[in-house]
């Protein structure tokens, strides 16, 4: 048997398959303590763990954890002359018309920072000699005395050279072994020391949530019998082992949406198409992915509160459009759908828990949509005048009726999804059209029609119980990691045989890393060296194949370069400019032994009765339409 149970902003959805036969059960969510949520899923389900062979999670724990701004106090050690570098960031602006713009915060206040006297330069040689004796003697009894849970090292050039790095974080946890020590080097072995060290703060930041967390969820499963595989979803598309979780926390940020992706993927290639665009409407937010023959875009970082986080991410875009998501009206009388939620308390209006702002669900329900009698398969009630009464402010402050107020919210909805999908899309050189739509969540398949039309895709593929596919995702996903390094040289004729021993390097690594997740078997690698033009500032990617390696040369390297920069910006640079290589970036993956099917459904209460359907005036039965021209 294989459960994935993944908990959303507003429902923990699970799905369980135990041969060929299914089983999806979606309670609500429980905020202040997520494992609680996981449990009841898996009691409502009446799951046996300890017939469960392999049990895959994936949360938003780590992401609330730094949104809330409730992680661990963290204490940051930088070298000397650098303990300003979480608050200088880049000289940019968001905003640039804001005249009250404040720059990001980060997660340690300036007092919570600690300088060390070291030094080494880029090329990795050490400069100042680091005394870790007396450095430790001086930072212990200060790091008690501030009460921390977790420290940060980030040393200057630890990515070329990590020894200075290395040494220090472990003196410090023999030192002080009541806290959890990050060292930036386990994180991100990649350079630009702003990134990498807000990277590092914020992995110390939440990685004492993760596992307190973990511990209260794995000694609550092995109470009740579970004693299998244990694995959680990354925001790369993969899972690794908990164990390994708990070593780097920050790479989970984003893996419910990621295991979404996963899961439309699969139900895609069994519809025959590899070109798609996910769509997923949960209760809080709404994300898209565009997918090319089966792969989704990965983006080496990405940002959360503002904050940048050097891990890589499935390139999901993500607005606060969701199910739960609430309809205002701002001061200048505009009408506005989210950023904010209902959440899963108190939830829409129409759930009868308190609620009494109206959302995008009780826009569905007053426009009939969402049928009460039928929601969730006829196991909550949905209570549809109180959808009218949360509405009603709205419609008044438009002079609209109710119905026509949430017709108008619901198609405000639209257009934020749709510009969600072109920042995917047609900014990034990709016709939509050439893509099927794939909705799902708890709110997707109810306006994957409208979005489609408005972005004229030809197909809608709405996969089997769309609303727990996430869930799913967790369960057909391969085991997967993702490892980059920075190497600096300039493409000659020397260049070839120094890619092919960085990835050796990283792949002994790497095989020794999934050795110890007891997976040595099946591996399998692609390969990504990120180049650019000498006086570029930004890198761009290009793929390497096993075959192409073990062929390479000066001119081939130089070639695919120019290729995978002329697809970006149009052109490939002159042949005269030089070319260097900056970093490596391998992916290692072990596929899952068989890929569940998810076709059925099994279990009371999935069924919805037969019921006529009710109009938005209240009618009962059916009425004929025309579709307006356009």
């Amino acid at each position: 048997m294989r459960v994935g149970v993944e908990v959303g902003g507003t429902f923990t959805d699970l799905v369980a398959v135990d041969g060929g036969e299914i089983q999806v059960r979606k309670v609500p969510s429980t905020p202040s303590s997520p494992d609680i949520g996981v449990l009841n899923a898996l009691d409502q389900a009446e799951v046996a763990l300890s017939g469960v062979d392999d049990l895959v999670h994936g949360s938003t724990v780590a992401t609330n954890a730094l949104l809330e701004r409730k992680g661990a106090k963290v204490a940051f050690v930088v070298t000397q002359g650098f303990r300003d570098i979480l608050f200088l960031q880049r000289h940019d602006r968001r905003n640039i018309y804001d005249l009250r713009y404040k720059r990001p915060r980060p997660v340690v206040d300036r007092a919570d920072c600690f300088e060390v006297a070291e030094r080494i330069d880029a090329a990795g040689t050490v400069v100042t000699p680091l005394d870790v004796a007396a450095e430790v003697a001086r930072l212990v009894p200060l790091l008690r005395a501030g009460g921390y849970q977790s420290v940060a090292v980030c040393l200057l050039s630890s990515y070329a050279n990590p020894v200075h790095e290395q040494a220090l974080s472990a003196a410090l946890h023999e030192a002080l072994p009541e806290m959890l020590v990050t060292a930036s080097a386990d994180v991100t072995r990649e350079f630009r020391e702003f990134e990498r060290a807000s990277t590092a703060t914020l992995a110390a930041y939440v990685q004492p949530v993760i596992d307190k967390y973990l511990n209260r969820l794995e000694t609550e499963l092995a109470s009740r019998g579970f004693d299998a595989r244990f694995s959680i979803m990354q925001s790369n598309g993969g899972r690794i082992p908990a164990a390994a979780m708990r070593r780097n926390a920050i790479s989970a940020l984003f893996s419910g949406p990621a295991a979404g992706v996963i899961g439309a993927i699969r139900q895609a290639e069994r519809a025959g198409t590899g070109n798609v665009i996910t769509f997923d409407m949960g209760g809080t937010s709404t994300d898209v992915c565009l997918v090319t023959d089966g792969k989704p875009g990965i983006s080496p970082d990405t940002e959360l509160d503002g904050l940048p986080v050097r891990s890589p991410v499935i390139d999901i875009a993500t607005v606060g459009a969701g199910g739960g998501s609430l309809v205002w009206i701002d001061d200048g009388g505009m009408l506005r759908v989210g950023p904010r939620s209902a959440g899963a308390e108190p939830g829409p209006a129409c759930y009868g828990k308190g609620g009494t702002l109206p959302t995008i669900t009780d826009a569905h329900v007053l426009r009939g949509t969402i049928r009460p009698e039928a929601f969730l398969g006829g196991t909550m009630s949905i209570d549809r005048k109180a959808a009218e009464r949360a509405f009603e402010p709205i419609a008044q402050g438009l002079g609209l009726s109710v119905a026509e107020a949430a017709t108008a919210a619901l198609r405000l909805s639209v257009a934020n999804i749709v510009r969600a999908i072109q920042l995917v899309s047609t900014e990034k050189g990709n016709d939509p059209r050439d893509y099927a739509l794939v909705p799902y969540g708890g709110a997707g398949p109810l306006l994957a029609a409208e979005i489609a039309e408005e972005m004229q895709l030809p197909r809608v593929i709405v996969p089997p119980n769309p609303g727990v596919l996430s869930a799913y995702g967790l369960i057909a996903s391969d085991f997967s990691k993702i490892t980059a390094i920075t190497r600096r040289f300039t493409v000659d004729s020397d260049a070839p045989e120094k890619v092919r021993a960085a990835y050796a390097e990283m792949e002994k690594a790497a095989r020794a890393d999934f050795e110890s997740f007891g997976l040595k078997d099946g591996l399998r690698f692609e390969c990504v060296a990120d180049m650019r033009f000498v006086g570029q500032a930004f890198e761009v990617p290009v793929e390497l194949t096993p075959e192409t390696l073990s062929r390479l040369d000066a001119t081939t390297l130089e070639d695919l370069f120019q290729a995978a920069h002329h697809r970006i910006f149009l052109h490939g640079g002159s042949r005269g400019q030089k070319i260097e290589v900056v970093g490596f970036r391998m992916t290692v993956s072990r596929p899952i032994e068989t890929l569940p099917a998810f076709r059925e459904r099994k279990g009371a209460g999935t069924t919805p009765p037969e019921a006529p359907i009710v109009l938005p005036d209240g009618s009962a039965g059916w009425r004929r339409c025309t579709r307006p021209r356009r």
